[in-house]
């Protein structure tokens, strides 16, 4: 099928084009010319063509009588205000039609349509006219297929090397490579079309003498002439066009050079896909292009091809080692990378601030120059297979709290060298002591609130009693009162001060595998001998195929004796009061990682302003208690590597301790 014909609007009113454009953006491009003088080199660009006058414009009577005498192929249609003089001339003129300027969208749709309709007729009585003559001479000879028997010598390929400078850009580039050919083919037009990336239009990049129409063009990846690149392949030259036979795709390429003002067009290729094209005019001397010289033409686009395609390459390879390199600059840890022979090949500005050192004083030497123990651990890191633990220390020249990780640098299984990387814990640090300042002082605040509290009860009643004992020293019942109450509250008072000291002085813990059931019975048993209230009852569910976990049996005892105490104190006096205690083992894709064990109760839950203190030592509601039960737990849990999670609400409170398993658990 022949092409579309193009559609040229000519006029000097924006709003006219907004909305001509509006109403055919469907159906046509429309090209706006605003510039008399532009109008022709635009139709020897674009014909067969509907073009397209707004009759206010200055100058539109005497085109279209130019254009009525120079181009037989393309139509007109006149807009102009009704009743007007510059409407009636256009009338008298015998173009295709005369309009209103303001047409309503539909109307004016079905008005450029049949225009079109009818220049494709035209287009195709032609087309037959120029097979019927073409036929006797085809069938008679190869006279179209011959190249001219004289033509000049080949093109100096030797002049183009100057396209091969440095640059510093893809459009210095494509400037010089535009310069280089144009010298080389001596041409009196060059131009080139790429796409910066794979889904990019097809945009004009640069040329010499090119139309400025060309210059506005974009092409995408359907275009027609694009496809008929990726099918064919080969470049376009006019001389060449009576030999297609397809009328459809000589008409294309027909245009195609005609809107570039071109001879020949030759694609530009990146393995199998088109990146762009150049496009060549006439040559200097006016005569036609021999075989020989299309053969060198063809050879240079492939030296474009390369050149472009090494160029994205190295600006690409550049790009990332400029985003490495900017990364790597600015990252919060510091960077030290030595090579396989432990030489430092790179710092950032972050590893020189914190180890007090200059980067031009330790590149290109051995790493110990960075400090002896980042030395020492990069050298160990060079030379052993498995990764080593962080480092800490307080670097003596700066002062600073630092961790220090090294990792081998591997790639694509070659050893590369290895990095260091530096963490100032510095803030960390003074956080935690600030932290650790006050919560020593909460703790203290705490402790004697609560020794207040705890403590003076007892004095009270020793008091109490010793004042009246001389009073009633010959009472019987007086004496034997004051020995069991006295005993009482000094073993309340020593049991104070026991939970106390064990608290801040916690036993050694001696761990081994062991299997979780034996600390929780453990625990009951505890649990039960401490509480004051009997009768409380506790489900157990452990399955047998539980695996061992690594923990100190006395230490988890202790810490479920807690857990168990606590669920029956906020069971306590409940009509269908219940404790459950469960295990189950916990999964990492196909290996065991851990032991879950949970006590749940139905009680009356943790009131919402204690949720976020219950861990805090000497929390506690209860009118006698310590409140060390759950730091206790926490504790240990902690200490055995593991993690403790409490879910509460008014149903009731559950608590989960996760203990890793044994090296040998599966």
């Amino acid at each position: 099928m022949i092409p579309s014909a193009a559609c040229i609007l000519y006029t000097e009113d924006s709003d006219f084009v907004r909305r001509t454009r509006a109403f055919l953006r469907s159906s046509i491009e429309v090209r706006h010319v605003d510039q008399a003088n532009r109008l022709d080199p635009v139709l020897q660009q674009n014909h067969p063509a509907l073009l397209l006058v707004d009759l206010r414009s200055k100058e539109s009577q005497e085109l279209i009588e130019q254009v009525q005498l120079e181009w037989r192929d393309v139509l007109i249609i006149g807009f102009g205000v009704p009743r007007s003089e510059p409407l009636r001339d256009a009338e008298r003129l015998g173009i295709y039609a005369t309009e209103d300027l303001k047409l309503e969208r539909h109307y004016f749709q079905a008005l450029v349509g049949r225009a079109l309709d009818h220049l494709r007729v035209l287009e195709d009585n032609r087309v037959l006219r120029e097979e019927a003559a073409r036929v006797p001479v085809l069938a008679g000879s190869h006279a179209l297929e011959a190249m001219p028997e004289k033509a000049e010598s080949s093109l100096p390929i030797l002049r183009f090397p100057r396209a091969f400078r440095p640059v510093d850009s893809v459009d210095r580039l494509v400037h010089n490579v535009v310069d280089g050919l144009a010298d080389a083919a001596m041409v009196t037009r060059l131009g080139m079309f790429l796409r910066q990336r794979p889904n990019d239009r097809f945009r004009f990049r640069a040329g010499l003498r090119c139309l400025p129409e060309t210059q506005r063009r974009e092409y995408g990846d359907r275009d027609p002439l694009v496809r008929w690149f990726e099918f064919h392949g080969h470049l376009i030259y006019r001389a060449h066009l009576p030999q297609i036979r397809d009328s459809a795709q000589r008409e294309l390429l027909r245009r195609t050079l005609d809107s570039f003002g071109a001879e020949i067009i030759i694609p530009l290729h990146t393995g199998s896909e088109i990146t762009g094209w150049l496009f060549f005019g006439h040559r200097l001397t006016g005569q036609p292009f021999d075989q020989q010289s299309l053969e060198t033409l063809m050879t240079l686009s492939d030296h474009v091809s390369i050149m472009l395609q090494n160029f994205s390459l190295q600006e690409e390879v550049q790009r990332q080692k400029i985003l490495a390199e900017t990364l790597l600059t600015t990252i919060p840890p510091g960077i030290v990378a030595s090579d396989e022979q432990a030489v430092i090949r790179w710092c950032n500005r972050t590893a020189e601030s914190l180890l007090g050192l200059s980067a031009g004083a330790i590149l290109d030497k051995a790493v110990e120059a960075a400090g002896s123990r980042i030395g020492s651990l990069l050298r160990e890191t060079l030379a052993g297979a498995n990764e080593l633990p962080a480092e800490h220390w307080v670097d003596a020249k700066t002062r600073r709290s630092l961790c220090v990780q090294a990792r081998r640098l591997i790639h694509e299984q070659k050893p590369l060298g290895a990095v260091a990387v530096i963490q100032d814990r510095t803030p960390e640090e003074a956080l935690r002591q600030k932290q650790e300042l006050l919560d020593r002082a909460a703790f203290w605040t705490d402790l004697a609130a609560s020794m207040s509290h705890e403590v003076r009860n007892p004095l009270v009643a020793i008091k109490t009693f010793a004042q009246l004992l001389p009073e009633r020293f010959h009472d019987a019942d007086f004496r034997r009162d004051f020995n069991e109450i006295v005993l009482q509250e000094i073993d309340r008072l020593d049991l104070i001060i026991t939970q106390i000291n064990n608290f801040a002085h916690p036993p050694e813990l001696k761990f081994k595998p062991l299997d979780v059931r034996q600390p929780v019975k453990r625990a009951i048993e505890l649990a039960r001998s401490r509480q004051q209230q009997n009768g409380f009852s506790i489900e157990t569910t452990f399955p047998d195929d539980l695996p061992e976990v690594i923990g100190d049996e006395t230490a988890l005892a202790e810490a479920f004796a807690h857990l168990v105490a606590n669920a029956a104190e906020a069971t306590h006096g409940q009509a269908k009061a219940k404790i459950t205690l469960s295990a189950k083992s916990v999964r990492e894709g196909d290996h065991t990682s851990g032991v879950v064990v949970t006590v749940q109760d139905n009680g009356r839950g943790i009131a919402a302003d204690l949720k976020d203190k219950i861990f805090s030592p000497f929390c506690t509601t209860k009118p006698r208690g310590m409140g060390l039960g759950l730091p206790i737990v926490k504790r240990t849990v902690f200490d055995h590597n593991g993690r403790v999670d409490i879910d509460s609400d008014a149903r009731g409170t559950s608590v989960s301790v996760l203990l890793p398993v044994a090296e040998n658990g599966n």
